[in-house]
C-alpha cells in the first residue's frame, strides 16, 4: 500500500520493509510471545538492513533520514504482522533526543550502537501519580559534588529488562528561580539503586512493562543529556516522534487486521455468495480502510513538519495523527474480528490478541481525551479546565 504523494525512495523503502516483514509475519511474533522471548532475530536483521537507524545522522552510523522514514519502517512491519515496539522507544525517542541535544561523547557512545542494534535504550517518564501531567513528575535529581543523585519512581516502562540503559525524565532545581525543571538522564541498567519490577499485564506482547524504583541512584555529570536549562524543549523533542511512531504502530496494526478480514470476506461463502459481496460486511471494511488512510496522511504531515524542524506545527499534527490512528486502529481490529465471527477469536487467525493491543493506541503515550484537551485550547483557543 503506497501513497501517491510519497517520493520514489519512500515507496522503495516501504516495499522493501514490507517484503522483509512478511518473511517473519504474525506467526513469528505470536510464537515469540508464547515462548517468553524477545524478537531478537527480527531486531538484529532489521539492524543489518539499516532499518533501525534510518532516522539517525549518517555521521553517527545512521541512515540520515528522519521520523518520516522510521515511521514507514514501523508501519510496514506492523502491516506484515510483526511490529517492533522498541522502534518507538530506542531510535525514535532516545535516539532523536541524543542526536539533537546530546554531547558529542554521548552521540559517539550511543547513536552508532542504537543504529546497528547492538544497544537498546528504554524511556521512563510516566509515574504512579503523574501520568498525562508531566508537571507533577516527582523524580528529582540533586547535585552531589560533580555527580547527580536521582530518586523517584516510574511505571509502564517498556523493555527495561533487555535495554542497556533507560532515558529517565527527572527534575532538577533551577538555581535562579528555585523551581523544578525537567531534565533527562541516561541510567545504565545495572546502576546501583536502580531496580525494576515487572507489571502483570493482560496485554500479550514481547516487550514487558516495568515499574522502576530509583533510590539515590548516583550518576556521573555526563549522564545528563544536553543542556540542564533546555527543559521542556528537550523533552518534547522526544515526545513528538513518540506520537508519530505510535500512529505508525496503530496504522500498521489496523492494516494487518483489515487485510485478514478482506481475505476472509472474499473466500468465505454462505448461500453460494462470498460474504464480502454483502454491504453489511463490505461497507464497514471500506470505512476502516478510509479511516486508516486518512490517519496515515496526518501522520505523514506530522513527520514532515517534525523533520523540517517545525516543532510547534509538528506538536499539533503529531497529536492529531496519534488520535486519528488510534481510533482507526480500534475500529479496524473490531470490524476484522466481527467479520470472521467465531474464527476471529481463534488463535489460528491471530486477531483476538489485537483487541487489547489496539486499545493501547488509544491510551498511550497520551490518552485521546488529553489530545482533545490539547486541540481544544491550543488549536481552537478555548479555555482550559485544568
Amino acid at each position: 500500500m503506497t501513497t501517491p504523494i510519497e517520493p520514489e525512495e519512500h515507496k522503495a523503502l516501504r516495499a522493501a520493509v514490507s517484503a522483509f516483514g512478511k518473511r517473519y509475519g504474525r506467526d513469528y511474533m505470536t510464537t515469540t510471545v508464547a515462548e517468553g522471548r524477545h524478537p531478537t532475530e527480527l531486531w538484529q536483521e532489521a539492524a543489518k538492513l539499516g532499518y533501525l537507524g534510518v532516522n539517525l545522522p549518517e555521521e553517527h552510523g545512521g541512515g540520515g533520514g528522519g521520523i518520516t522514514e522510521l515511521s514507514i519502517v514501523l508501519e510496514e512491519l506492523g502491516a506484515a504482522g510483526s511490529p517492533l515496539l522498541m522502534l518507538i522507544v530506542s531510535p525514535a525517542i532516545c535516539g532523536t533526543v541524543i542526536a539533537r541535544f546530546g554531547t558529542e561523547t554521548q552521540k559517539q557512545e550511543w547513536l552508532p550502537a542504537l543504529a546497528d542494534g547492538s544497544r537498546i535504550m528504554a524511556f521512563g517518564i510516566t509515574e504512579p501519580d503523574a501520568g498525562s501531567n508531566s508537571h507533577r513528575i516527582t523524580t528529582t535529581a540533586r547535585k552531589d559534588g560533580t555527580d547527580w543523585l536521582l530518586t523517584g519512581r516510574k511505571v509502564f516502562v517498556s523493555g527495561v529488562d533487555f535495554a542497556d540503559a533507560t532515558l529517565i525524565v527527572g527534575r532538577t532545581e533551577d538555581a535562579r528561580t528555585e523551581r523544578l525543571k525537567p531534565c533527562l538522564f541516561i541510567v545504565p541498567r545495572d546502576t546501583p539503586g536502580f531496580e525494576r519490577r515487572p507489571i502483570d499485564m493482560e496485554l500479550n506482547a514481547a516487550e514487558k512493562q516495568f515499574e522502576l524504583t530509583l533510590d539515590d541512584v548516583r550518576l556521573p555529570a555526563d549522564a545528563l543529556v544536553g543542556d540542564e536549562d533546555a527543559g521542556l524543549l528537550q523533552l518534547f523533542a522526544g515526545l513528538n516522534p513518540e506520537r508519530i511512531m505510535t500512529a505508525a504502530f496503530a496504522i500498521g496494526m489496523g492494516r494487518y487486521a483489515l487485510a485478514q478480514a478482506v481475505t476472509y470476506a472474499r473466500e468465505r461463502t454462505v448461500w453460494k455468495t462470498p460474504i464480502g459481496a454483502h454491504q453489511a460486511i463490505a461497507h464497514p471494511l471500506a470505512q476502516a480502510h478510509i479511516e486508516l488512510e486518512l490517519a496515515r496522511l496526518m501522520m505523514q504531515k506530522a513527520a514532515h513538519l517534525y523533520d523540517a524542524g517545525d516543532d510547534i506545527g509538528a506538536g499539533e499534527a503529531a497529536n492529531m495523527a496519534k488520535y486519528a490512528a488510534g481510533e482507526a486502529c480500534v475500529r479496524a481490529v473490531d470490524q476484522a474480528v466481527h467479520t470472521l465471527g467465531g474464527n476471529g477469536l481463534t488463535r489460528e487467525f491471530g486477531l483476538a490478541s489485537l483487541i487489547t493491543a489496539a486499545r493501547v493506541s488509544r491510551i498511550a503515550p497520551v490518552s485521546r481525551e488529553m489530545i482533545l484537551n490539547y486541540v481544544s485550547h491550543q488549536t481552537l483557543g478555548l479555555p482550559k479546565s485544568y
